[in-house]
């Protein structure tokens, strides 16, 4: 016979506290995936290898030519 038990901890001011922290990190993923940039590489990364070879550019590098005016990479 197996026994099962659940236990669900009280929400207190330390559940609050992680929700608080977890809604920021979630709106600045958010505000990170909504940057113009970030959706070039995400198109960039879609295309084959040899379409990238057509604009001169390998894999590895694309972040690199997307940022490359603010990273200075």
């Amino acid at each position: 016979m197996a026994y099962t038990s659940q236990h669900i901890a009280p929400a207190g001011i330390l559940s609050a506290v992680q929700h608080f922290f977890a809604s920021i990190g979630n709106a600045l993923v958010l505000a990170a995936e909504a940057n113009p940039r970030m959706k070039r590489v995400q198109a960039l990364q879609r295309l084959s290898d040899a379409q990238l070879a057509e604009r001169g550019i390998k894999r590895e590098d694309i972040v690199r030519v997307v940022f490359r005016d603010v990273l200075y990479l």
